[in-house]
């Protein structure tokens, strides 16, 4: 396939249909939080966040590349605060719906925390890649803390709360993982699906 026939085929997806589409996918909600060049806290509601790395211990967030926080974050400490329930109004209110109050902050570190999160990830920069319309940071994480609150979910464009457990055993490790063996010295394995 050539560059041009890639590039035909992208932009034949409409992109509400596209938005609509990732929105399928439940995720947690996070608020990034940083520095302005003058030292004021700032903070962006962001549900694009993932796990990268376990060793160096890496995470992403992907923020709209028109967003103050993206330019804020080019070589800055930040954090990645991951909202609890109770913090609805904090989701609203970095996401652009301010209120009539501050939300409460941390600022005695090297950046910004919010209070009464469900996890807090603080990272130092670690690179910034070119995500389109978004700009990917992925930033090494060297503080953390996990509380033991519920967290604040987004599905279907509406923040939701976590549900009943599903199933009946506890998730150990992934399928593809060194302790599973699938890759590790293995000359061949079973398909799941018999084609």
């Amino acid at each position: 396939m050539t560059e041009t026939t890639r590039t035909s085929e992208a932009t034949a997806v409409d992109p509400r249909e596209l938005r609509n589409a990732f929105g399928q996918f439940a995720t947690g909600v996070t608020v990034v939080t940083c520095r302005s060049a003058d030292g004021t806290p700032h903070g962006a509601t962001v549900n694009a966040f993932t796990a990268v790395s376990l060793d160096p211990p890496l995470a992403q967030v992907t923020l709209t590349r028109s967003s103050k926080a993206a330019r804020y974050l080019e070589d800055a400490p930040f954090a990645i605060n991951i909202l609890s329930q109770e913090q609805l109004d904090v989701a609203w209110h970095f996401a652009g719906k301010s209120l009539p109050e501050e939300p409460a902050w941390a600022l005695d570190g090297d950046v910004p925390v919010l209070t009464e999160n469900k996890a807090t990830l603080e990272c130092r920069p670690w690179r910034v890649y070119d995500g389109g319309d978004h700009v990917i940071v992925i930033g090494e994480v060297h503080k953390l803390e996990v509380t033991n609150r519920e967290p604040l979910l987004f599905f279907g464009g509406k923040f939701r709360e976590i549900g009943p457990l599903s199933g009946s055993s506890h998730w150990h490790h992934c399928g593809d993982s060194l302790e599973a063996g699938w890759f590790s010295g293995a000359d061949s394995f079973k398909p799941l699906l018999n084609a």
